[in-house]
């Protein structure tokens, strides 16, 4: 609809208030980053950085340097994911583009202009438009908050993108050290097995020992040594997985990782009402819930909006030579008479109802997370708990008891290897356990939003490693 206003001074009333509504929306000054980074220290601990200029590149090359300098620690491994995983840097380029969309949403459009020129033998007429379109002005502070939820909505899965790749870091880093840690006790064991099965062969040749024992201790030493291999396979993939995470290439590939894992523990904390923290505290539910108020929003401007295309107001000036200058104003509107827009509405509503339901799927979904989560953290702090107290302990007693029987000459060299290899199930089966502990505590944080609702953490102590039985070499031969 072309509306045309009958004096010049008028144009320049209404373009005056087009310039001041036109910068009343701008970008902000950190893109909506500083969420992100907030969410980062708040509930990690950690930093948060996005890269945009050369400074930011060699500060971040400067901080990962600091880090790799020494063994990781989980928190290192955390950080260093967080400076340098390049997917994060992605997600963070989602808030630049809904800004954008934001900013776009709170500007009016630009206006047009239109010049004609006409003459016939006598008649010369020149037409001159200046034209806009109204329908944004009035939409324009409903559009704008729509884009302003959406906006938020974009920070916060940005930011539990952030936090998706800071519990990807744990447990690569779990898993890492864990296979890591295996492989120098499978080396241990084959050493040993290498030596009993030489000092099998001897005692066979001396006649001291069955072709049958000879043989097992044979087979168990080329177990071994097929196991460190599998063993030393799986602690490269599980490297080069925490190398992916934290987004390193290079020299710093080179990062030295800890003999053993952390700890467990000497306590489990007492984590009450966890399902009503992570509804309070999970950021995807936080996202649904701004995407269904957005989408409602919309409804509403659909149904507003729904019997109007194109509304456009503009100013004329018209001149002919025989008649001088026209002025007047003209009004143009879509006559609803094929389509009333119920298409658009039910549309809308559909979209809405999508929009209510995964709401309602993503807190059942994350209500059974935390207990499925919480009932693994448990278990597995349990079972490793059992293995550092129990069954660990209760191996290397049974090992020291047995080499003093041995020593003695009260027991034989075949309970002695028999023993070995006992052992090599007990410290692979803590080892495992401890792992599994730590990743269950990982998988619960991220389940109830990247943090526990307690800050409480228990004081740890190294757990004893029971190491494989002595070889007799020296007291057979």
């Amino acid at each position: 609809m072309n509306q045309r206003f009958l004096s010049a001074g008028r144009l320049v009333t209404t373009v005056s208030i087009v310039a001041v509504l036109a910068g009343c929306t701008t970008f902000s000054k950190d893109g909506g980053f500083n969420s992100v980074a907030n969410v980062a220290s708040e509930r990690l601990g950690k930093d948060a950085v996005i890269v945009k200029t050369d400074d930011d590149r060699n500060a971040v090359f400067t901080r990962t340097k600091e880090l790799l300098a020494k063994p990781l620690t989980m928190d290192d491994a955390v950080q260093v994911a967080l400076l340098n995983n390049r997917g994060l840097q992605v997600s963070y380029g989602e808030l630049g583009i809904s800004e954008a969309d934001l900013v776009q949403a709170g500007r009016l459009p630009n206006p047009g202009f239109t010049f004609s020129r006409t003459h016939s033998s006598n008649d010369l007429t020149i037409g001159r438009t200046f034209s806009m379109g109204i329908l944004s002005i009035f939409t324009l502070p409903l559009a704008t908050r729509i884009e302003s939820r959406r906006f938020e909505q974009t920070k916060l899965l940005t930011a539990d993108a952030m936090l998706k790749v800071a519990a990807d870091a744990r447990r690569a880093y779990t898993t890492a050290v864990a296979a890591q840690q295996s492989v120098a006790y499978a080396e241990q064991v084959k050493d040993s097995a290498e030596a009993a099965a030489e000092l099998a062969q001897r005692m066979q040749q001396a006649g001291n020992f069955s072709k049958l024992d000879y043989a097992r201790e044979q087979a168990f030493y080329a177990d071994s040594v097929a196991q460190l291999a599998k063993t030393r396979q799986e602690s490269v993939s599980a490297r080069e997985k925490l190398t992916r995470v934290m987004g390193l290439w290079g020299s710093g590939t080179q990062y030295q990782l800890p003999d053993r894992l952390p700890d467990l523990p000497n306590s489990r904390p007492e984590l009450n009402d966890l399902e009503s923290f992570a509804m309070q505290n999970r950021l995807d539910i936080q996202a649904a819930k701004l995407q269904t108020q957005s989408v409602a929003t919309s409804l509403g401007l659909t149904k507003a909006t729904r019997f109007i295309n194109a509304l456009d107001v503009g100013i004329l000036n018209n001149y002919e030579t025989d008649k001088g200058h026209e002025h007047g104003y003209e009004i143009s509107v879509e006559i609803p008479i094929f389509d009333w827009g119920g298409s658009k509405v039910a549309r809308a509503q559909a979209i809405y109802m999508q929009s209510a339901n995964r709401l309602a799927e993503t807190a059942v979904n994350a209500r059974s997370e935390v207990r499925e989560s919480y009932s693994a953290y448990v278990t597995e702090y349990d079972v490793a708990k059992h293995y550092r107290d129990e069954v660990v302990p209760l191996r290397k007693s049974i090992s020291d008891e047995l080499m003093l029987r041995y020593n003695g000459m009260l027991a034989s060299v075949f309970e002695l290897l028999a023993d070995s290899r006992e052992q090599v199930g007990a410290v692979n089966s803590y080892i495992e356990a401890l792992k599994d502990y730590w990743i269950a505590e990982t998988d619960l944080q991220q389940a109830v939003g990247g943090r526990l609702p307690t800050l409480a953490v228990a004081q740890s102590h190294p757990a004893p490693l029971a190491q494989p039985a002595s070889s007799p070499n020296s007291e057979g031969k």
